[in-house]
């Protein structure tokens, strides 16, 4: 702590070091002395310099002595009473003790102190030169003074001798070859003769050896002194009321005209005893220095200082210090961040922290009870706190409307430097920064302290986005701080991310119409242009698909032209004379699985799908619907499974028949003839039977209709057009209604209020239809067909036959079951109602449930009871034998043949939606 070379002289900036190798000649250049101030500090000279003058010199100290000039290196200085202290940019003291062995000593009173100041710039040949003479008058010698500098500790002994006799000792020492005289060797010979040092065991040396072994001891007009540098091998180290010293304690012998005399000298100089606390800095000394105060003492007096120079309590109090004693401690404290200290700022593992140093003075005079005999002790002793650290602060100013981000990073001390920003694409200089609009500014404070500031625009290429959400915008931007610590120029660097959200977001949009032939779509990007990717239908628009389709592209859109015939549409509807046609266009976020938009674009294109022509010749065309995905035209067939396509690839199937073939049937009306057919999907390729869990059954009628000479082409469809699932009023009062009852004994009855109603699998669901608005008891109702779909739409497919032809559906392996209607209160005529019931089931495919809704439509019919004319009359199902329920799962595309309309009435009824509760069985 205390070693002089560790605080001595600093290179570079500070550039302050002590030379001890010889020099080549050079002309002094005698300068202006401007940055240099001299001044006496009670028993030290006191030497000031500007670092104007230090900063990028190397310093060379030398003391004069008379006409020799003698380099004063490390080893010398402490031996001989010289001390330096700098700051990190070269504000450099330097204390030479008066009784220093190159002083010129008046007796006692006067001291002329010179010292020359070599400043090495770039070169050796480059030097400038100071001479510096200071004399200093100090005549308040105390009987013992101790002085405790940075780099040793000095005492001196009052003696009291004649004149006569204090110079001619005086003249003993400048006499090398008489210094070492064994006494009586020469009468006339005054001066040190030997020392032993108490470590504490004895040590004995002489005069020269004592030297060799740096210390120095030597007789002044009437002092008797001794120095010796810090932990040197005769000097030991004691605690003192809990405050560690370095201590030294030899007894002098020299020569006096009496004869051989001896002196005891101690010093005991503190080595610690400081308390940190953030705020403040305490130091103590102990008020008793054992080694040097044996018995009991007052205090004379007790002064503070700093650097060196005593303060007055004006001065103490202005800067906040207190000087104070207790029973065992002298406390001197200090305000962390006082105006004669300093701050530091320092970067351990690139970490930045900071230091504050200060060196206070303690100057105690103190005199024993039992004697006249005073003792000044004197201690300047160099503090620095432990290194703090001081994570930057940042203050985000950010305003994201305002797209900017800005940031205020401190505070730092003034040596710290910014040099340069990491952003995520390289390393930026200051300059550079601005050069490309990053806004990079250092700020002073009032206290000495900066802070630096940024602004960064958010379209920069530096800053980094992601898309939490579709709307929303994170900007990122990554930075790290490059600084430097002047004057040692040690880097650190500190991290900051910064970080801003905004709903900004544009999405794209699609936008598309149809002609007679194609499909026309126009994509506007959004803010972020292009980076999505396009699926027209089940695939990602490629450029060889662009090609394909017409892609055309600018700045802000593309446009594709897509033929309803591609195979990427979908078809949705057949009829003879047209097709519906689907285009499906999706913008897809591929990185985070994002819909932005998507186009469900449908229209009727011309297309005629069945001619009938006067020969008999019948041809038409199949088309895969989006609704059988599964279906291979190539396996359709006619009536005749003989009759196949004359043409078939993926989507189309193309046959041609004669009305006289293919299992072409006839019927016979008024005024005309009508020929049907069906295209199906009969059997698979092992000859199996076709039927499908997953799609429904193919089927497709084809229908021409010859009036008189003329050939007719009728509209036919596998899937009809969409009608809401509501039940038809017939003319007059006459209307039907469908009602489930919730149990068997058909007294309570759901309400429109309670649909859908639950049920389970397999439970039985009780269904009643009624003729309302009559009373006519020749009237009767009959139930034509019933079937059950998964929508609302009593045409959608797949469906369930329940009842055909007036009879259950034979092919159901839970039979649906008529159930007799009797008179009581609410049933006045039998014959106006119908009731049947079934169990509840679901449409599966792969035995996954493909819905759990299902709704029941049925045709119902009206009679005369009293007309022979029509069988339907006749009951409900009286005619099991030969019947044909060949729709199995069928499509309810083609209304059934009507008998007649003289004497009934027909009525489409529907109830639902009914929900199924548990899904685990299949139908």
């Amino acid at each position: 702590m205390r070693r002089l070379e560790n605080l001595l002289f600093w290179n570079l900036v500070a550039a302050v070091i002590i030379m001890g190798e010889a020099r080549p000649n050079v002309k002094f250049n005698l300068q202006s002395s401007s940055g240099l101030k001299s001044d006496c500090a009670g028993n030290l000279m006191r030497l000031s310099l500007d670092k104007a003058l230090a900063v990028g010199n190397q310093l060379e100290v030398e003391a004069i002595n008379g006409s020799q000039h003698i380099v004063l290196t490390p080893s010398l200085a402490a031996q001989c009473g010289y001390s330096m202290e700098s700051d990190p940019w070269g504000n450099t003291r330097i204390y030479t003790s008066l009784m220093g062995c190159y002083v010129d000593n008046k007796e006692d009173t006067t001291f002329n102190v010179g010292l020359r100041l070599r400043m090495y710039s770039q070169t050796p040949s480059d030097v400038a030169s100071h001479d510096v003479t200071q004399t200093c008058s100090y005549s308040r010698w105390a009987s013992r003074e101790v002085l405790c500098d940075r780099n040793y500790m000095e005492v001196s002994n009052h003696m009291a001798t004649p004149d006569a006799e204090t110079k001619g000792q005086a003249q003993d020492v400048k006499d090398d070859s008489k210094i070492n005289t064994i006494p009586g060797a020469s009468g006339a010979a005054h001066g040190i003769w030997k020392m032993t040092f108490f470590t504490p065991e004895p040590v004995t040396m002489v005069l020269r050896e004592a030297e060799q072994a740096g210390y120095a001891a030597m007789i002044t007009s009437t002092r008797l002194v001794m120095r010796s540098p810090y932990n040197t091998a005769e000097t030991y180290s004691e605690d003192v009321a809990g405050v560690p010293m370095e201590v030294f304690r030899a007894s002098v012998y020299y020569k006096a005209p009496h004869g051989l005399s001896v002196v005891n000298l101690a010093a005991a100089c503190p080595t610690g005893g400081v308390i940190f606390t953030e705020d403040v800095i305490s130091w103590h000394i102990p008020r008793r220095v054992t080694p040097l105060i044996d018995g009991s003492f007052k205090v004379l007096e007790m002064h503070m200082g700093v650097n060196g120079q005593r303060l007055d309590k004006s001065q103490m109090a202005a800067r906040g210090y207190t000087l104070s004693a207790t029973d065992f401690h002298i406390v001197i404290e200090i305000p962390v961040g006082a105006p004669d200290g300093y701050y530091k700022s320092h970067a351990p593992d690139y970490q930045y922290h900071i230091t504050y140093s200060v060196e206070p003075m303690l100057d105690v005079l103190w005199r024993a009870d039992d004697s006249q005999d005073d003792t000044r002790y004197k201690v300047l002793f160099p503090i620095t706190t432990p290194l703090v650290p001081k994570l930057p602060q940042v203050k985000d100013d950010t305003v994201p409307e305002d797209r900017v981000f800005s940031l205020h990073l401190g505070t730092f001390l003034h040596d710290v430097a910014l040099r340069n920003i990491t952003f995520s694409t390289g390393v930026l200089t200051l300059e550079e920064c601005n050069t490309r609009g990053f806004t990079v500014q250092e700020h002073s404070l009032p206290d000495g302290r900066k802070s630096f500031s940024l602004q960064v625009p958010f379209d920069a290429d530096v800053v980094l986005t992601h898309n939490p959400e579709p709307l929303v915008t994170v900007y990122f931007l990554p930075l790290i701080f490059g600084f430097l610590i002047l004057p040692e120029e040690t880097p650190f660097a500190h991290p900051v991310d910064l970080e801003a959200s905004l709903e900004d977001v544009v999405l794209p949009t699609i936008t598309g119409t149809c002609d007679k032939n194609v499909f026309y779509v126009s994509v506007k990007y959004g803010s972020q242009g292009s980076s999505f990717e396009t699926m027209v239908g089940p695939q990602q628009l490629t450029p060889e698909l662009g090609e394909v389709y017409n892609l055309k592209e600018n700045g802000t859109h593309f446009s594709l032209v897509v033929p309803y015939q591609a195979k990427d549409i979908v078809f949705e509807l057949i009829t003879s004379d047209s097709v519906r046609a689907r285009l499906d266009v999706l913008l897809w976020d591929p990185t985070n699985s994002w819909v932005l938009d998507d186009l469900y674009l449908a229209c009727n294109f011309p297309l005629m799908t069945t001619n009938c022509y006067p020969n008999g010749t019948i041809t038409t065309l199949a088309v895969k619907v989006e609704s059988v995905p599964n279906l291979e035209p190539s396996l359709l067939t006619l009536k005749d499974k003989s009759c196949k396509p004359v043409f078939s690839d993926d989507r189309f199937a193309y046959f041609s028949f004669s009305a006289d073939s293919c299992g072409t049937t006839r019927t016979f009306f008024d005024h005309y003839m009508l020929y049907e057919n069906e295209i199906g999907l009969y059997y698979n390729n092992k000859g199996v039977a076709y039927t499908s869990p997953i799609d429904p059954e193919y089927r497709q009628t084809v229908s021409c209709y010859y009036v008189v000479n003329e050939t007719e082409t009728v509209e036919f469809s596998y899937k009809p057009k969409s009608n809401n699932p509501v039940a038809e009023i017939g003319s007059g009062q006459l209307m039907v209604q469908m009602r489930l009852a919730q149990d068997s004994s058909y007294e309570h009855f759901y309400e429109a209020e309670n649909y859908p109603v639950v049920k389970y699998l397999r439970q039985p669901l009780y269904f009643e239809v009624e003729l309302m608005q009559s009373t006519d008891p020749h009237l009767e109702l009959i139930l034509e067909n019933c079937w059950a779909t998964l929508h609302e739409d009593r045409t959608s497919l797949p469906s369930w036959d329940i009842i055909v032809d007036s009879c259950e559906n034979q092919d159901d392996s839970y039979v649906t079951i008529f159930h007799p209607v009797v008179s009581n209160s609410r049933v006045t005529v039998p014959s106006h109602f119908k009731r049947f019931s079934l169990k509840m089931f679901t449409f599966t495919k792969d035995e996954e449930v493909l819905k759990d809704e299902i709704y029941v439509h049925c045709d119902a019919v009206i009679c005369d009871t009293n007309s022979q004319a029509d069988g339907a009359c006749r009951g409900q199902c009286v005619h099991r034998t030969g019947m044909s329920n060949s729709r199995h799962q069928g499509i309810k595309a083609v209304k059934r043949e009507q008998r007649s309309t003289d004497s009934r009435n027909q009525r489409q009824i529907s109830s639902g939606p009914i929900l199924l509760l548990n899904t685990q069985s299949n139908f």
